[in-house]
């Protein structure tokens, strides 16, 4: 759990602040992805939103039920890791199909996509017992 949790952290506090400083423009226009301005792919951005969020409250509560001994933190923690695989591969999916391969873009979503995978075994185990 020790390395689950420093990826559940990294993760979950990263989607907050990735949409604080979204919200706020904080990212420098060198910086946005191609066509950022368009309304359309604005709203596809917009669309990670409740997922991303969902992610987070997911991470957040697994690691509090685990500290607090409630055996259900695997569950919570299953469904966490699975949604931000899922995240990470809608993204490089998209940004595949508009053959759109900036390396600042799909680096921060093939760890969404791939981290999980190395933890999803052990959490389905931790679920039998």
């Amino acid at each position: 759990m020790k390395s689950l949790r420093f990826f559940f952290w990294l993760t979950d506090v990263g989607f907050i602040v990735y949409w604080a400083i979204t919200l706020l423009h904080i990212i420098p226009n060198e910086y946005l992805f191609k066509d950022y301005d368009n309304p359309i792919l604005s709203a596809w951005n917009w669309s990670f939103f409740p997922l991303d969020i969902l992610i987070s409250i997911t991470g957040f509560t697994s690691l509090f039920m685990y500290k607090k001994g409630n055996s259900n933190w695997s569950k919570i923690a299953l469904i966490s890791l699975v949604l931000t695989s899922c995240s990470g591969l809608q993204a490089i999916s998209f940004w595949i199909l508009r053959s759109d391969f900036e390396i600042s873009w799909w680096l921060p979503n093939l760890y969404l996509l791939i981290y999980p995978l190395f933890f999803i075994p052990s959490v389905i185990k931790a679920n039998q017992n």
